[in-house]
């Protein structure tokens, strides 16, 4: 099992750890502020740090999974190509400073805050999601037409407005009593544990709330300029919304 730090707290750049594995799927810590693909959202990038202070480049990090494919407590971080004598180097027991690429996840966090602003903006299941570094989208199923300029309005006065962003749990029970909290038709919270993270958006007025278990920054104003750069009809019933920074 790895201690996923960053579901606590998004803003933790690095930590210490101990190597607790090391195969050809990745590097498995016993800690780790690095964020596992899921959710949409891309999996972390940057760096191990070896004892001997060499920097072993994370391209990308995943959920590890059982022999029957599914998805462990455990976390994989997946070297960059070309890093052999570095993985020779490492070993179990090793300590070890994960640090994440910090200007990429930062993006990743603005654009993941946007989309539950978009949720508020338009009030339709989601039957799709994508979080990179680089753009965002959501895919909802709907039949009526979107404007770009309004939700890009949209979206700058919930950013002005500078609402605090808060991270909670509910239990399975309360989410099995109130079903319509899940937004995503494609992706389910994860159960298991009893308790279910949230993100709650807003103050008096609450914007956003549903279970979430990505980065989020801590204020909407922490997103700044971010607009729609594309709406496509990608089905009879589905109109995707891509974002990007301005």
């Amino acid at each position: 099992m790895t201690q996923d730090l960053f579901r606590q707290d998004a803003y933790l750049k690095e930590c210490t750890a101990t190597v607790t594995g090391v195969g050809e799927h990745g590097i498995t810590l016993d800690r780790t502020v690095f964020y596992p693909l899921g959710g949409g959202q891309a999996g972390d990038a940057g760096v191990l740090v070896l004892p001997n202070g060499d920097e072993l480049a994370i391209a990308d990090t995943r959920k590890g999974k059982n022999a029957e494919g599914r998805p462990t407590s455990e976390i994989l971080h997946v070297p960059a190509p070309a890093q052999e004598a570095l993985l020779a180097e490492l070993k179990l027991g090793d300590a070890v400073t994960a640090r994440v690429d910090w200007e990429r996840r930062h993006r990743l966090m603005r654009f993941h805050t946007t989309t539950h602003l978009l949720c508020h903006l338009v009030p339709q299941l989601v039957n799709g999601c994508s979080i990179t570094p680089d753009y965002a989208r959501l895919d909802f199923n709907m039949t009526d037409p979107l404007d770009k300029e309004l939700l890009t309005q949209g979206i700058a006065g919930l950013v002005a407005a500078a609402l605090p962003v808060a991270v909670g749990s509910i239990t399975d029970e309360e989410l099995d009593a109130n079903p319509a909290l899940v937004k995503s038709m494609s992706v389910q919270p994860p159960r298991g544990t009893g308790r279910i993270r949230t993100i709650r958006i807003g103050n008096e007025q609450q914007i956003d709330f549903q279970p979430c278990g990505g980065t989020h920054v801590a204020n909407t104003a922490e997103i700044g300029a971010v607009v729609v750069t594309k709406i496509e009809k990608k089905s009879a019933t589905t109109r995707r919304v891509v974002l990007g920074f301005a």
